[in-house]
Parts: C-alpha cells; structure tokens; sequence
C-alpha cells in the first residue's frame, strides 16, 4: 500500500551517568509496547521543540534537547495507521535529575491506557527490547556504539 500522508515522530535518547537508557512502557490501541520517549510533531513546531513538548505532556519532564543521532532514510509504514509513511527522529536529551527521581528499572505491566518510564542498562540493551522496527534499529546503533556514545 502506498502511504497518503507523512507522521513525523520525534524521540529522545537519554542515557543517564550509570550508563542506563530510558524507555517508555505504554498501552495504546489494545497493545502494550516498548519505545524510545517522544512522539508525534504538531504543526507549527520544530523537531526540537515537539520533542521536549512531548517530553513535558507525556512524563511531565523538562527536556534539553542535544544533537540529532539519527533519522530513518527508508519507507517505513505506520503500526497504528497504514496509510501513514513515519519519518523519525532521534535526539540525544538530557533531563533534569530531580524529576526522574521515581523512574523504575523493572518492567511493569500496564492493564490500561498510559505509559511508564524506566531504564535499561545499555550493556543489557538488545533490538528485540523495543516493539517498532526503527526503534530496533536506533538500539542496534546504541550497542554499536556504546563505549563512544555523546551527550548533548
């Protein structure tokens, strides 16, 4: 099928000074997933800027948006909607510590609606971790990378 619209998608890589990386744990649609924190851009916003807006509605954190690390260069079709082409980009951020505070390093299984932050060693880090096919590909680059990854 051929796409009728682009959904742009915007994600932060945050990796925490114990070399852990954080992930979101939501229910949506019937089915629970793991992926990178962010979401959809609004109209009349930058990447940047929708990034640390999802970053503030969704987990109610302030979001310093570094450099881009990476965006998929290939058709990829919307798991929610497949008339939509994803066009995704993955920021490396930084959140504030005092607001994290409560994240968990075990997976809790979600009944309803919502999401749930927590962090994943990155040595433990496999692409299999995460549901969507570019979130598989951006950890695979993670593990690849892992003694030299950056900061902002």
């Amino acid at each position: 099928m051929i796409p009728k619209h682009f959904n742009i998608r915007v994600y932060g890589i945050v990796i925490n000074e114990q070399q852990q990386l954080l992930v979101s744990d939501e229910f949506r649609f019937g089915k629970a997933f793991t992926k990178f924190p962010g979401g959809g851009l609004e109209f009349g916003e930058g990447l940047k800027e929708g990034l640390r807006r999802e970053f503030q509605e969704e987990f109610r954190l302030e979001a310093t948006v570094g450099e881009l690390f990476y965006v998929n260069d290939f058709l990829q079709i919307s798991a929610f909607n497949t008339e939509a082409q994803l066009i995704s980009f993955y920021f490396y951020a930084e959140i504030e510590k005092e607001t994290i505070a409560s994240v968990s390093e075990k997976k809790m299984p979600l009944a309803s609606e919502g999401e749930q932050l927590r962090w994943i060693a990155l040595s433990e880090l496999t692409p299999e971790m995460l549901e969507f096919p570019v979130d598989k590909i951006v950890a695979q680059k993670l593990t690849d990378n892992a003694p030299s990854l950056g900061k902002l």
